[in-house]
């Protein structure tokens, strides 16, 4: 038996064309590996190859779902493959989607095993957890090998027709499918095993996680905002012009501070976005658009509002895990709560 023939998908960016600006661009059917598929197929050796790989960029697919569908799904039964792979898409969320989408839609309309990677934050992991398996990998490409280590043998498992194990075995988010095993050791030793490293402050995985609610207590609403000092925060990216802090355009590892006494209009010669998962055209053209500084300094002239604080906050929400944001949230809003600041405008994309 030759080596299994696999398909591969990325979006524009893995495929080196280009980032948000191009992400327009069509479904396009390319011989060979390119971008992370070099490493799949390093992965696989003598087993498989990445005969063919499909760029397609994430507006196109997400804006045009239907007509992307069907040209992907027409790529794909040209090609004919043993196995299609898509991603992994780590912690992007167009990407994310566009990833599962086609995955799911290459298995139930073409019957071809699939495979997926995504980190656990990601919206396509919610969104077809239950259709068809995908590998957990870390927010950010820093864990390509990672995930390439485990998908890799997953996605050979599948093409072969091999029964697949657990998801703590495998690597993959559970799919909320429960079956029936023997375990070596009794109910009751391996919990007294838990309690014991539990209370020794040490780490152990429970067999039966319980979902985590994140709930914040809405604040009263304030008494005279004509009297109050309001701050402006947002995760739309705005920063001046040349991003002086360098904050990244995905997975943001840090917030801006900057002061903004006597600025009364963000204007294009002065301030820009870094923030790479929309369109920056309109927002660098005018960054009020996010940033609302011009309408809140004539609420301020005018009276409606008591005064706009003299600093904003500001980082990236795409691909930005939300331990990295509650980290920076709790340290601005220290700063806030000192400087006096009474409301604050959270604005995004």
């Amino acid at each position: 038996m030759g080596k299994l023939k696999v398909l591969h998908y990325i979006n524009q960016f893995y495929a080196g064309i280009g980032g948000e600006e191009m992400a327009d661009v069509a479904p396009e059917l390319r011989e060979g590996a390119m971008g992370p598929g070099l490493a799949f197929n390093s992965g696989y050796g003598d087993e498989a190859e990445i005969t063919h790989t499909i760029v397609c960029g994430d507006s196109f697919f997400n804006e045009r779902l239907d007509e992307a569908k069907e040209l992907i799904l027409d790529m794909v039964k040209s090609v004919k493959p043993d196995l299609f792979v898509a991603g992994p898409a780590f912690n992007a969320g167009r990407y994310g989607v566009a990833c599962a989408t086609i995955a799911y839609e290459v298995l139930s309309q073409l019957g071809i095993p699939v495979l997926t990677g995504m980190y656990e934050e990601n919206p396509g992991v919610d969104m077809f957890r239950d259709k068809l398996y995908i590998v957990a990998t870390r927010n950010s490409a820093a864990g390509m090998r990672d995930a390439v280590s485990k998908m890799v043998p997953l996605s050979l498992k599948l093409a072969r027709g091999e029964t697949i194990g657990a998801s703590a075995e495998e690597g993959y988010h559970p799919t909320g499918v429960r079956v029936n095993f023997f375990e070596k050791e009794r109910g009751s030793k391996r919990a007294v095993k838990m309690l014991l490293k539990k209370m020794a402050g040490k780490p152990f995985t429970t067999e039966f996680p319980m979902p985590d609610f994140d709930r914040v207590p809405p604040n009263p609403a304030v008494k005279d905002i004509t009297k109050a000092t309001v701050a402006l925060v947002t995760s739309g990216g705005i920063v001046p012009k040349g991003n002086p802090d360098r904050i990244e355009s995905s997975s943001a590892s840090k917030y801006g501070e900057y002061d903004i006494t006597g600025v009364m209009d963000l204007t294009a010669e002065t301030y820009e976005t870094a923030h790479g998962g929309y369109d920056p055209l309109y927002a660098n053209q005018d960054a009020d658009r996010v940033l609302p500084v011009d309408i809140l300094r004539e609420f301020e002239a005018q009276g409606k509002i008591g005064k706009l604080h003299n600093k904003f906050y500001t980082t990236v929400g795409n691909g930005t895990a939300v331990k990295s944001s509650k980290v920076f949230a709790e340290e601005f809003s220290r700063k806030l709560v000192n400087d006096g600041v009474d409301v604050v405008i959270l604005t995004s994309t």
